[in-house]
C-alpha cells in the first residue's frame, strides 16, 4: 500500500499518510481477545478501499522504531495533506512523537482500535492527544476509517474557510 506517485502536495488529490506503530504488525494474532483477528494488512485493504471511494490517496506504513516514526512525521510536512496515527505504546511515553505532530503542523488525527481511557491507568495518558485534532478510540479496526474520513473532513472544511 505504500505507493508513492508525486512527492508534493496537490490540491485536487488529498494525500493522507497512516502510520502505525510498535506491534500492530502482530495484529491478528496478537492478544485477539483485545485487538480481535483483523490483521494489518486486511486494514490496509479496507483503507485502500475507502480511499478509492473517496478519490484520495492513502499510504500507510508500520514501525516498531520511535525514531522511524518520528522521520516520517517529519517527511510528511511537504507530502501530505493530514495524518492518521495510531502510535500504540508510544501514546502514552513519547514525547519525540508529540514534538514531531507539532513541529510539522500537518493536521493529526489520533487512532486507537481500543478504548484507551477504559484500559489501565498508565494507557488513558496520551501525549499525542493535545497536538492531535482529534482522537478516536475504542472501535477497533473501523477507527482507522473513521480516522481517515475525519481528517479528510477536517482538510476540506479549512480549505472551504480559507477560500471564503
Amino acid at each position: 500500500m505504500a505507493t508513492r506517485t508525486n512527492s508534493t502536495k496537490t490540491q485536487s488529490t488529498l494525500r493522507i499518510l497512516v502510520l502505525h506503530g510498535p506491534n500492530l504488525n502482530l495484529l491478528g494474532t496478537r492478544e485477539q481477545s483485545l485487538y480481535g483477528r483483523t490483521t494489518l494488512k486486511t486494514i490496509e485493504a479496507q483503507m485502500a478501499k475507502l480511499a478509492k471511494q473517496e478519490c484520495i490517496h492513502v499510504e500507510s506504513r508500520q514501525s516498531n522504531q520511535e525514531g522511524e516514526l518520528v522521520t516520517w512525521i517529519q517527511d510528511a510536512r511537504d507530502r501530505f495533506d493530514a495524518i492518521v496515527i495510531n502510535p500504540a505504546g508510544y501514546t502514552h511515553t513519547s514525547v519525540a512523537i508529540r514534538d514531531a505532530i507539532a513541529a510539522v503542523e500537518v493536521p493529526t488525527v489520533e487512532v486507537h482500535l481500543t478504548n484507551i481511557h477504559a484500559r489501565e491507568k498508565f494507557r488513558r495518558r496520551s501525549y499525542i492527544a493535545a497536538v492531535a485534532v482529534g482522537q478516536i478510540s475504542g472501535f477497533g479496526p473501523a477507527g482507522y476509517l473513521l480516522g481517515i474520513k475525519a481528517a479528510v473532513e477536517h482538510v476540506r472544511h479549512a480549505r472551504s474557510s480559507a477560500a471564503n
